[in-house]
């Protein structure tokens, strides 16, 4: 509470300033250079970088047209469409099998649904045995955290050593087509849960 800031704490510890005051100022206008407060007039450098781009002499040449609009040669204006042109610039009609929305009479409208098609209506719920996925994460108890591995444990925790002579076998660890459609049984389902203290 009693130290004292240095000179450039004192200085980190202003204010930025505030520019939107220059906001409007600062736009072009159209016509003129603008005054801008405590800046001037732009330099002549600032005028030439602002000008746009333009284009080389050589695409102009190779360029076909000026604009996107180009004039209609007087054949074409004068020309007589034939009819395989005139057939074809008809537009799209409608499929022979078409049928445009009918109205609804209003007798269907009070019909009441009957107890078996709310009931085939509802949505498919779930199997009586069926058990969400678990939280992969849940609190680490203080025994477990303390606890020594014994050296059986400590043996199974070792991974299998393989001999170098024998080729790899890409499909080691394939699972088989039986183990892919297998069922869990309820027992399977019960053993695998945690235990819980």
């Amino acid at each position: 509470m009693t130290a004292r800031p240095s000179a450039r704490t004192l200085y980190l510890c202003k204010p930025k300033k505030d520019f939107t005051k220059y906001g409007r100022s600062c736009r072009p206008v159209i016509g003129g250079n603008p005054l801008l407060p405590k800046y001037g007039y732009p330099s002549e450098r600032l005028l030439k970088l602002s000008e746009p781009k333009k284009f080389l002499p050589a695409y102009l040449e190779q360029r076909s047209r000026e604009t996107p609009e180009w004039p209609v040669s007087l054949a074409a204006q004068n020309y007589n469409a034939s009819k395989r042109i005139l057939q074809l610039a008809q537009p799209k009609g409608l499929h022979p099998d078409f049928m445009p929305p009918r109205e609804i009479s209003i007798s269907p409208r009070r019909i009441v649904a009957s107890p078996r098609t709310i009931e085939l209506s509802k949505p498919k719920q779930l199997h009586p045995n069926f058990m969400p996925a678990r939280d992969p994460e849940w609190p680490v108890t203080e025994a477990a955290k303390h606890a020594v591995p014994t050296k059986r444990i400590l043996g199974l925790a070792q991974p299998s050593s393989r001999p170098r002579v024998t080729p790899l076998n890409p499909d080691a660890f394939k699972v088989k087509e039986s183990a892919l459609k297998a069922v869990c049984t309820p027992r399977l389902a019960e053993l695998a849960q945690p235990i819980r203290h």
